[in-house]
This record gives C-alpha cells, sequence and structure tokens, in this order.
C-alpha cells in the first residue's frame, strides 16, 4: 500500500566516525522501502541509530509492484532522491549493469567492515562480479514449506489417507507426494490443501519456480544455456496447474502473497509454499489464533526451494556525503548485534552468526531449519531482464493454469523467451 501521509522533510547533522575521515555534513537518509514485516522491525530501530549517529533516515513504504519504476526514474535522474537503496535480487543484473550503483568494495576496505560473516549464497545471489561489490545482502526471502502439524496428527484422516495410497500421513518429502496431500486434504477436509498465490507476474512465477526446483528442474544450466524444457520441467508445471485446479483455495489465479496469508492465518488451508520468515507472523496467539502453536516449517518437498533476498545498495547519483551516510547506516543495520535484535523481532538473517546465536535460537528454535532452506535455495535466473522474464513466465502459467493451452506449449514458449531475452 502506498504511504498515504507525506514524508516530512527533516534535516540533520550528520557525525559520521573519525576513523572514515568524513567532516560533518548536513544529510538525512531517504529510502524506498518494500512494505512487509522487515521494513517494520528496522523502521522501529531508526531512532536508535540516530541517536548513536546523528543521521536521521526516513522509510517512504509502498507495495512491491510500485517499487521498480519508482525507483528507475530516479536512479537515471541528474541526482537522485533515494539516497540508501533497498535493492531486489531480481534488479542485481539490472542496476549494475547500468552503472547506477556504486561500488562498495573500497568502503569496505576502508572501513574494515567484516563481510566473512555473511552466509556466502546471500552475497553472491546479490552479486555477479566478483571483483566488485554492489549490493550487501540485507535480509533473504528463501521459500520453504509451512504446514499445519494438527491436520498431521489427526487419526481419522491418517487411516483414510493409508486406504487411499498405502502411505502414511506425514510430512510430504516430494513434491508429487506433496501435490497428492494437498490435493487428499482439500476432498477430505473441506479447507485448502494448498494456499496458492497465483497472481500473474511474481507471484505464480516465484511459487511455481519451487515446483521447478523441488522436481529437479532449472532455468539454466552452468553454461548458462537454457534448460526449462525439460522433462523435470514439464513434472514440475504439470503438478503445479495440478495444485492450483485441484488443493488450492477457490480464487487462487488472482491471489497475491498477502491473500494466502490472510487465508493460513484464517485456519482455512493446510499448507503454504512462502518465505520462511513468514512462520513467526503466522505463529502468533494474537494476530492469528487459529493456526498458532500448530505449525512448523520444512525445506522444499524434494529438497531445494526458490531463494531470494533483499540488499542494500548506494546510487550513484548523490554526494558523497551522503554515500558515506548511507554506508554508516549499512555497516549498522547489517552488524551482528543489530541482526540479532531484528532476528529476535522475526527477521531473515543474512549472517550465519546470527542463525547460531543461542538468544535467537532460544526464541525460534526453528531457525535451525530456516538455515537449511536458505542453504539449499536456488535462484531465480539474474539478468538485465528478469523483472521481464518474471511477466513472461507469469502469463504462460496464468495461461495453462487457467485452462488455456497445454503445459508442453506453456513450457516451450517460456523456454525459448527467456532465450531471446539473455540475448538482447
Amino acid at each position: 500500500m502506498l504511504l498515504k501521509n507525506k514524508i516530512l522533510c527533516i534535516s540533520g547533522w550528520v557525525m559520521l566516525s573519525a576513523a572514515m575521515g568524513v567532516q560533518a555534513k548536513e544529510v538525512v537518509l531517504r529510502a524506498l522501502m518494500e512494505d512487509v514485516p522487515e521494513t517494520h522491525i528496522i523502521e522501529q530501530m531508526l531512532p536508535q541509530f540516530e541517536k548513536e549517529t546523528g543521521i536521521k533516515v526516513q522509510f517512504e513504504k509502498i507495495g512491491y509492484g510500485d517499487m521498480h519504476d519508482k525507483l528507475v526514474s530516479q536512479l537515471i535522474a541528474p541526482q537522485s532522491y533515494y539516497n540508501l537503496l533497498e535493492v531486489d535480487f531480481l534488479w542485481d543484473g539490472e542496476f549494475p549493469n547500468a552503472n547506477w550503483l556504486t561500488d562498495l568494495t573500497p568502503l569496505v576496505k576502508k572501513s574494515k567492515f567484516d563481510t566473512q560473516a555473511f552466509i556466502p549464497s546471500t552475497v553472491s545471489l546479490l552479486n555477479h562480479d566478483p571483483e566488485k561489490l554492489y549490493i550487501l545482502p540485507m535480509y533473504n526471502y528463501s521459500m520453504g514449506l509451512i504446514y499445519r502439524t494438527d491436520i498431521l496428527a489427526n487419526k481419522t484422516l491418517a487411516q483414510q489417507y493409508q486406504d487411499a495410497t498405502q502411505k502414511p500421513l506425514a510430512q510430504p518429502k516430494t513434491l508429487e507426494d506433496y501435490v497428492t496431500l494437498a490435493k487428499f486434504i482439500k476432498q477430505k477436509q473441506g479447507l485448502a490443501g494448498a494456499a496458492m498465490q497465483g497472481q500473474r507476474g511474481d507471484p505464480n512465477s516465484m511459487e511455481f519456480s519451487n515446483y521447478l526446483f523441488a522436481a529437479g528442474g532449472e532455468y539454466l544450466d552452468g553454461g548458462n544455456h537454457v534448460v526449462l524444457n525439460s522433462p523435470a520441467g514439464k513434472q514440475a508445471l504439470t503438478l503445479y496447474v495440478d495444485a492450483i485446479k485441484n488443493a488450492a483455495q477457490d480464487g487462487a489465479l488472482s491471489a497475491t502473497l498477502d491473500d494466502t496469508m490472510r487465508l493460513m492465518c484464517s485456519g482455512k488451508a493446510f499448507s503454504m509454499i512462502t518465505y520462511w520468515w513468514m512462520l513467526p507472523q503466522l505463529d502468533n496467539q494474537k494476530a492469528c489464533p487459529a493456526v498458532a502453536g500448530k505449525l512448523a516449517l520444512a525445506p522444499m518437498p524434494g529438497g531445494h526451494g526458490e531463494s531470494g533476498g533483499w540488499g542494500w545498495g548506494i546510487p550513484k547519483n548523490v554526494s558523497p556525503e551522503e554515500q558515506q551516510a548511507a554506508w554508516t547506516f549499512i555497516q549498522w543495520v547489517q552488524s551482528k548485534s543489530v541482526e540479532t535484535e531484528r532476528a529476535l523481532q522475526g527477521h531473515a538473517p543474512v549472517r550465519a552468526d546470527v542463525y547460531k546465536d543461542p538468544a535467537v535460537l532460544a526464541k525460534f528454535p526453528y531457525y535451525q531449519t530456516a538455515e537449511q532452506v536458505v542453504a539449499t535455495g536456488k535462484s531465480f535466473p539474474i539478468f538485465t531482464y528478469s523483472a521481464q522474464y518474471e511477466d513472461v513466465l507469469g502469463t504462460q502459467l496464468s495461461q495453462v493454469a487457467g485452462g488455456s493451452g497445454s503445459v508442453d506449449a506453456a513450457l516451450a514458449e517460456s523456454a525459448t523467451q527467456l532465450e531471446k531475452l539473455l540475448k538482447k
């Protein structure tokens, strides 16, 4: 949702550390942020940063769908209004290639900031030039399976499932088992077996990616050749279409992440393939009493899910003083102490040491599983036209799931269009 209130113009004196050799300048940091729980966690901590540094930070919160175009309009301008950037991994091919981002490597070296603490996969997800660091990880949104443990413990359902499938009612280990289970639960329990986000574009392309990776498929091979149109790809798309038609909630083809969250929270769904850090939002007695205490997290059945993440960047088209202030904030917000404090509120860490922190594990034991979800995640194709390919793929997925066209045709067209975009 767009932030309706006007952002107040605030100014303050920035006192950067003497070690950086920067004189006091009048700077306020402004960032365009996705309106999600992670942003709210950090926003609540901003007074702490201002107290420690004298630097004020303003977050303008909007929905994901409006972020890219709004950022690009500033990054191509002579001077960007936003001097601190939140960058989605889908843009980390486009933004550096367009020369819009500052290389953070000199800042890292000068400040001696320890980047070795970050999980390697979270860094490589956002950076594709081994000699340069344009984006420092902020948080990850690797995807796994959140499911209802109370439904799996239902003895009557367990006997029905055993009789129908000759298999025990249990957490599914393969993608095929998951779809079979989700369909069965919808048939027998009168609730959605899978809360699915089938809206065309980012929602359904990200959701399908989990099916693809879980089935053993890939978008690209090691040589950057398109391998989507494969037996594994066909199995993934066939099961995806089956799930959205026979296991998902009514209206799944137009559903977004928010819709699936509300459905799961209401107790009207067995499972959802989603970002692992949604678990603390759902397993909350006050917010979701119908399911709190009845949920668990697992890696995607099949072993691999879709991995994504956000990072911090600094635009090139802002003053050196603003760039230095932005780097001061990035160091602070991704420090061990601040990341730990964020994790205790449900943050999805990018530092390995935070996943192993005793206080974090004491409050959220499932962070051990979350680390597995992050470690096994695979990435959507990242290149200059990643965002455009989301729309291309999403259109094909929406059409075939809606009953228009065949799995073979949709898969072939999705592969062909990916090849064309990679050659642009």
